[in-house]
């Protein structure tokens, strides 16, 4: 199981270790994007820290409704206790975890400040 809390903000975030190459590796706070059909979405400072690998453009769509064309690259993470190799997008703003890699999933939040958010495989 993976836990995280609700913040003032209103967002659900969880933290997960993420893996890049030559052994790098970060703990990261991410928070859950139901908008986003991807697997995880990266800030490019966080892209190069790690050093991930390319892995080509793709188009995507923004919540205003623009498409735009981002770098894509391989990342891991450790999710539910397992090492999982999935693409992430390189964009502005701060670490996302997308619909993707919650699919199979069941996550429960508790909309408080300070609620908990929790995120099981569905057996």
């Amino acid at each position: 199981m993976i836990t995280g809390q609700v913040t003032v903000d209103r967002e659900a975030v969880i933290q997960l270790e993420v893996f890049g190459s030559e052994q790098k590796r970060e703990i990261v706070d991410f928070v859950i994007d139901t908008g986003s059909n991807g697997y995880l979405i990266l800030p490019g400072d966080l892209v190069e820290r790690l050093n991930l690998r390319s892995a080509g453009k793709r188009r995507a769509t923004l919540g205003d409704g623009n498409t735009v064309l981002l770098d894509v690259c391989i990342a891991s993470v450790l999710w539910n206790k397992e090492r999982r190799d999935v693409l992430a997008l390189r964009a502005d703003g701060g670490p996302l975890i997308g619909m993707s890699l919650l699919h199979g999933n069941r996550v429960k939040l508790v909309i408080l400040d300070g609620g908990e958010v929790t995120i099981e495989p569905i057996r």
